[in-house]
């Protein structure tokens, strides 16, 4: 396996290490947007280093299903955090058109670095059909009533979040200890092998967050696009058209209509009572109904008003039926008296 590895020249490791720098850089970036033009390059030139060389590893077929962790030189220990950088810098992309897409490419190649892992027994955490993962191998299943809160599940996954963190810290801790050794060509075949099985480790934590802030990503943008696709006529029901109404002139009796009609033959006359009748067909207005539940006396009461406005509209009418009159008749016509 060495030898194949060593087939791939220094330009495998190259890429690798091109890549992981890159990936560094942006990590350690005090850019203000992640979306600026030199940003967004250096995720393309890190994204491109990482395809050539996790293309070059699966020609050179450094990883079998079939083989121990025992079987895999050291050296080549660092290639398997392929997939997982190739996730990290994928998610690093900001074209919001193709934010779904790059969110379940990233977790696909989180997923396969987390199988790669597992079938060589590096880590503690099990992978399930239809969920992301299931941190704790050997977990029993709950049942657990669909309409209620999973408390025992979520202990759990707090319990294995804490868990997770403390194992993260101790990580780093031995890992900035080894790599001053490791770099500059002094550590041994062990410490070697060590620190990349503990560079394996750290991005196994990782990798489970990532696929966690992810699937929570993907229910808010499935929501979003089922909102966007849906009627537009489901908000509720529209009200009904009103139909335009067409001018008129108002006249408060018929004899009125008559004359203002000779007047302006253009122009249809309408009385008041006809206009009101019209609107009530129409549901514009209503009759006044009886309140449910009132007493004999309130509706005396109601009546008695109702009269004295008949009443007031009556005198109303006689004195618009004075000024119309007196409109149309000089003063003094009719009097034949004291005329000699």
């Amino acid at each position: 396996m060495m030898a194949e590895a060593g087939a791939g020249g220094p330009r495998l490791a190259e890429l690798l290490a091109l890549g992981r720098r890159l990936w560094e850089e942006l990590e350690a970036s005090t850019e203000p947007s992640s979306g600026a033009p030199a940003v967004q390059e250096k995720v393309r030139q890190g994204l491109d280093a990482l395809q050539r060389a996790a293309a070059m590893v699966a020609q050179l077929e450094l990883f079998s299903e079939n083989e121990e962790l025992e079987e895999i030189a050291s050296a080549d220990l660092k290639f398997m955090l392929l997939p997982a950088l190739l996730g990290a810098l994928t998610l690093k992309q900001v074209d919001l058109s193709r934010r779904r897409e790059h969110l379940e490419s990233a977790r696909e190649h989180f997923v396969r670095f987390l199988k790669l892992c597992r079938n060589y027994g590096l880590g503690s955490f099990q992978l399930s059909p239809g969920t992301s993962s299931e941190e704790g191998a050997g977990s029993p299943s709950i049942p657990q009533d669909p309409t209620q809160p999973n408390l025992v599940a979520m202990a759990m996954s707090r319990a294995a979040k804490i868990e997770r963190y403390k194992q993260k810290k101790e990580l780093e801790n031995k890992l900035a200890s080894m790599s001053s050794s490791v770099e500059s060509g002094t550590a041994d075949e062990d410490q070697i092998r060590e620190f990349y099985i503990l560079q394996i480790q750290k991005w196994i934590g990782t990798s489970l967050e990532e696929i966690e802030s992810i699937e929570q990503e993907l229910v808010i943008l499935r929501s979003r696009d089922a909102a966007r696709q849906a009627p537009g006529g489901s908000r509720g029901p529209s009200r009904p058209a009103r139909a335009p109404v067409k001018p008129f002139i108002l006249t408060r009796d018929a004899a009125q209509a008559r004359v203002f009609g000779a007047g302006y033959p253009g122009l249809p006359t309408m009385t008041v009572d006809d206009w009101y009748e019209q609107r009530r067909r129409q549901g514009v207005v209503s009759s006044p109904q009886r309140v449910p539940g009132a007493s004999d006396e309130e509706l005396q009461k109601q009546q008695q008003e109702t009269e004295e406005e008949k009443d007031d509209e009556e005198a109303l009418q006689k004195a618009r039926d004075w000024d119309d009159w007196k409109d149309t008749h000089p003063r003094g016509y009719g009097n034949r008296h004291n005329m000699g």
